[in-house]
């Protein structure tokens, strides 16, 4: 039986008072061509459960799983070996079941990992303070953007030609209902990033500048310079790390001088899954702490005064300070934020340098190997794990036909960038540890095949 405890009186009474003249008028941002009229077409009205679980088998085997083909896919979702120790601990009842930590009498288990999760996300981040996740790298970008103007008070962001589109185009969906003004640029098939050009467009109305680190094409920058620039006009410098496994090698963003570092923490714990959900990492300085969105646990001691975990800095929640919250999100992505910390965890120090260092050498055996097959040049000569390819002719379609014969050879900049002439034949590889000495020699022939 449906759980429908309004009545029609009911119903009217709130619409009128929100000043509505229907339910349909709450959907008024929603473009009617996306709209339902009635059922989902070619869908049945109703199936017995034994007839969906066989239509939904069916349609699963339709896809090529990550592991069962060589692949190269990368640009901000990355496939790395997760232990199976991490699927067995964050099934344990006392993390599954738990949600809201608002009680720290009776969630001591949950409090103490998060804020584990915050030590190890500081330190790799290199920033004084990291906050509970957010739910994505994403949407913690924009959050970054909008924390800067909460700080700097001025509504003019410059976004990196390198930072990821989709990060972009969060950005700008949500910049139409706070008025800030992106500046933002298509990135070059240069071997540089455009360090140059983000300093030049830095000025006294910027309240952040952003810039990934490595960027989307690969390429990585020294961010001292343009933090000093940042600072010299007063401005703060947001880095967006999509490929936290770097961090075991490069210098991090908080030692050059970023103020914001945030994002996506899906390498570590977490599997490709689709899409999601994902982790989103936030981190800033100790002085921007209480305009940092999020949860925030803190240690502290009980009446006894034993060690004990705190929600803490909770006066700039949504569930405290309503519309003058620092921001709308008031929880995080705790199982997966529990996966990161785990994973960190049996890695330790030690095993993520290492693990970092087999992903740039495969990386640099990979691209060493591609660049020999002709039709294909090497753009970005120094790199993590993930580098450009310019291909003899536009990268998508090679994409797809190579997908055809079970090859996920990478991303192509035409997808990424539909209509941009001068990256159609740009192609994005990503390599970790889960990339083969077969695997590159099955892209490097299929390759060679193509381009011919």
């Amino acid at each position: 039986m449906r759980y429908l405890p309004l009545t029609q009186h009911d119903r009217e009474t709130m619409l009128a008072t929100i000043g509505a003249s229907s339910i349909d008028d709450l959907f008024a941002d929603v473009p009617a061509g996306t709209q339902l009229d009635g059922p989902i077409p070619g869908l049945p009205i109703h199936a017995s459960e034994l007839a969906v679980e066989r239509h939904m088998a069916k349609l699963a085997r339709k896809n090529l799983a990550a592991g069962d083909a060589p692949f190269f896919l990368g640009c901000g979702a990355y496939r790395h070996h997760v232990p199976a120790s991490v699927d067995h601990l964050i099934q344990r009842g006392e993390y599954l079941t738990a949600y809201t930590p608002y009680q720290p009498e009776i969630a001591q288990g949950t409090l103490q990992m998060l804020f584990e999760f915050q030590t190890q996300v500081a330190r790799l981040l290199g920033t004084d303070v990291a906050n509970a996740s957010m739910y994505d790298g994403s949407t913690a970008c924009w959050e970054a953007i909008v924390m800067a103007r909460r700080v700097t008070r001025r509504a003019k962001a410059v976004l990196s030609s390198g930072l990821h589109p989709h990060y972009v185009s969060v950005a700008t969906t949500m910049a139409k209902f706070t008025g800030d003004v992106l500046e933002t640029a298509l990135p070059t098939l240069a071997p540089e990033p455009d360090t140059a050009s983000l300093i030049d467009r830095i000025d006294d109305d910027t309240s952040c500048v952003v810039v990934q680190y490595p960027d989307i094409l690969g390429r990585i920058a020294d961010l001292s310079e343009l933090a000093a620039a940042c600072h010299a006009k007063k401005a703060l410098l947001v880095a967006v790390v999509t490929e936290p496994v770097a961090l075991g090698l490069l210098k991090s963003p908080g030692e050059m001088g970023a103020d914001i570092v945030v994002g996506e923490g899906q390498s570590i714990g977490v599997g490709l899954q689709f899409g999601g959900p994902y982790v989103g990492l936030f981190g800033c300085s100790e002085k921007l702490v209480r305009q940092m969105p999020g949860r925030l646990c803190g240690e502290t001691q009980d009446a006894d005064g034993k060690r004990g975990f705190v929600l803490t800095l909770s006066t700039r929640e949504q569930h405290i300070r309503r519309e003058k919250a620092t921001s709308n999100i008031c929880t995080n992505s705790g199982l997966c934020a529990l996966a990161f910390s785990i994973h960190m965890t049996l890695l330790g120090e030690a095993g993520l340098r290492q693990l970092a260092a087999v992903n740039h050498a495969g990386a640099s055996a990979a691209a060493d190997r591609l660049a020999t097959v002709p039709g294909v040049e090497l753009v970005t000569p120094s790199f993590f794990n993930e580098f450009t390819l310019r291909l003899n002719k536009e990268a998508r379609p090679v994409v797809r036909q190579l997908a055809d014969s079970d090859i996920l050879a990478g991303v192509s900049l035409g997808r990424l960038y539909p209509g941009a002439a001068d990256l159609e034949n740009g192609l994005v590889v990503a390599v970790t540890e889960t990339t083969t000495t077969e695997d590159v020699a099955v892209l490097a022939d299929a390759l060679t095949e193509v381009l011919a």
